[in-house]
């Protein structure tokens, strides 16, 4: 999809975000009531609705990841069970449309919300885990048992994600200052990535009290100014033989406009496999439907012609009443993603070295996914994204969205995975065949360091809590979902450049 029209920043836009934002700053915390006032946010269309029930009203759906309950899948039939992965997303957001729409009546009666929406769901998704069962049977040769378990949903309030049992408006990254766990200890220390909590957070007083787009969120207590928060990055130190060099690709800030709700590493071969919509820079042929080969031969918006790499993410709207082009689209205003599509004013792509030795080349073709589309369900075990404000960067956020004073602007940063299994170019879950260096900078067993991407993408959004990532309908535009997506298709040539480059310290462009 391309935009075929820019819309400029109105006064009396600014002014509804200000009005709507209903904003006191002071005293270390941040006082609101309610975050947009823009037409068309609401289910379907409808207007915003206050919930009275102390912020426990349901406020979404919430389903196991079928994914991280799957064996490992065979290559032969790792097609037929992403088609089915994604129409499972595709289920929740149908269910959740349900839901939305009815949301008011559902409170008062349980009843209706088990026969209208999460009955029906279940039953799709049994479905889809039988069709998935079969494809692995079928060319693995024995079909994985249990998976019917993961067939069942339920309905959750917003201050009751995992992480978050208490609902009392502190940050619910479910201990984001120490390493995250599983996979991902370690993660991105360099750029302060898991310094989630701080002072201040969560002081507005409104938590769970207020639904921002009719519950589609995110709400007041998903922001917190930048200001009240303390000093958090942790820097690992570099040790005798680290690898001191940077490799930067410029790339431009998708000033052309190439948006797409597609996602070709996680649902390959399905339109709208993402339900929201992200920002390309990089290989301009990237869709769902794009092989390799596709990539290989695709033009690229980067200066070096020899990356043919693609970056995406997704896209910053600010919620100031305007529509964009894609408000009857899908990944748009079908998908409950509406505003004004924000074009970055800088994107940086940085690749770095390891702090404890050398690195090596990634492999042509390798996909890496980094932070989680649905970590507000599924909890923050794989969210990595960092917000902070420009001269305020070694203060970086992970559940909240920052609120930047004047002069500053708001800053997305991602560090990706930087250890490869020495094997796959992807994996079943996208995710094994990549890992984050542990606590002291080593990769894991069997893992060696490759170059780290590290993505910062800054934003001139007017102050104020008026913007947002797209997201999954029912991940409720939380900033902890935030993610970034990488495949690699710099020629051998160049590949080698930047590992020397790297590797003796050297600054290369």
């Amino acid at each position: 999809m391309r935009r075929t029209s820019r819309k400029k920043r109105s006064t009396l836009a600014n002014r509804a975000i200000a009005a709507s934002a209903a904003l006191i700053l002071g005293g270390g915390g941040l006082l609101a009531v309610n975050v947009y006032a823009s037409a068309g946010e609401g289910p379907s269309g409808s207007p915003p609705t206050r919930t009275q029930n102390a912020g426990r009203q349901m406020s979404t759906i919430d389903c196991p990841e079928a994914v991280n309950g799957l064996p490992e899948v065979p290559d032969r039939a790792r097609g037929e069970v992403d088609r089915e992965l994604a129409a499972m997303d595709t289920q929740i957001t149908d269910a959740y449309r349900q839901f939305a729409d009815r949301q008011e009546q559902m409170a008062q009666d349980p009843g209706l919300a088990e026969n209208a929406v999460l009955g029906p769901l279940r039953s799709k998704r049994t479905a889809s885990l039988d069709r998935i069962g079969i494809a692995i049977g079928r060319v693995g040769g024995e079909r994985p048992a249990g998976l019917e378990s993961l067939a069942g949903c339920s309905l959750r309030a917003d201050d009751s994600r995992p992480g978050n049992g208490d609902g009392d408006g502190n940050s619910s990254d479910g201990g984001s200052g120490d390493g995250d766990g599983g996979q991902d200890d370690g993660q991105g220390r360099d750029q302060g990535q898991n310094q989630g909590r701080s002072e201040g957070q969560g002081q507005d007083g409104g938590q769970g009290q207020d639904p921002g787009q009719g519950g589609n969120g995110p709400e007041a207590s998903d922001f917190v100014d930048i200001q009240t928060v303390q000093p958090s990055v942790d820097r690992p130190r570099q040790r005798r033989g680290a690898s001191r060099g940077t490799f930067t690709t410029d790339c431009g800030r998708n000033e052309n406009g190439k948006f797409n709700p597609d996602n070709v590493i996680v649902a390959p071969g399905v339109s709208n496999g993402a339900h929201h919509m992200h920002d390309y820079v990089g290989n301009q042929a990237n869709d769902a439907f794009a092989s390799d080969d596709d990539l290989a031969d695709g033009a690229t918006t980067c200066r070096n012609q020899s990356d043919r790499s693609t970056y995406y993410w997704p896209v910053l709207r600010l919620q100031n009443g305007q529509d964009e082009d894609d408000v009857d689209a899908d990944g748009g205003g079908r998908d409950q993603n509406t505003g004004e599509i924000q074009t970055p004013s800088q994107v940086t792509l940085t690749f770095v070295g390891s702090p404890v030795g050398r690195v090596t080349a990634m492999p042509r073709f390798l996909r890496i996914i980094t932070g989680d589309a649905k970590a507000f369900t599924n909890g923050d075990a794989n969210a990595n994204a960092s917000w902070s404000c420009t001269g305020f960067e070694d203060r970086q956020l992970k559940d909240k969205y920052p609120i930047c004073p004047e002069g500053s602007q708001v800053v997305r940063t991602f560090a990706f995975q930087n250890c490869w299994d020495g094997q796959n170019t992807d994996s079943a879950n996208h995710r094994t065949h990549v890992a984050f260096a542990q606590d002291d900078g080593r990769c894991p067993s069997g893992f060696r360091a490759v170059p780290q991407l590290v993505q910062r993408i800054v934003y001139d959004v007017p102050p104020g809590p008026g913007f947002a990532v797209d997201s999954f309908p029912e991940q409720l535009h939380k900033p902890i979902t935030d993610h970034g997506d990488f495949i690699n298709v710099f020629d051998e040539r160049l590949m080698k450049n930047m590992v020397r480059c790297i590797n003796d310290g050297r600054r290369c462009r």
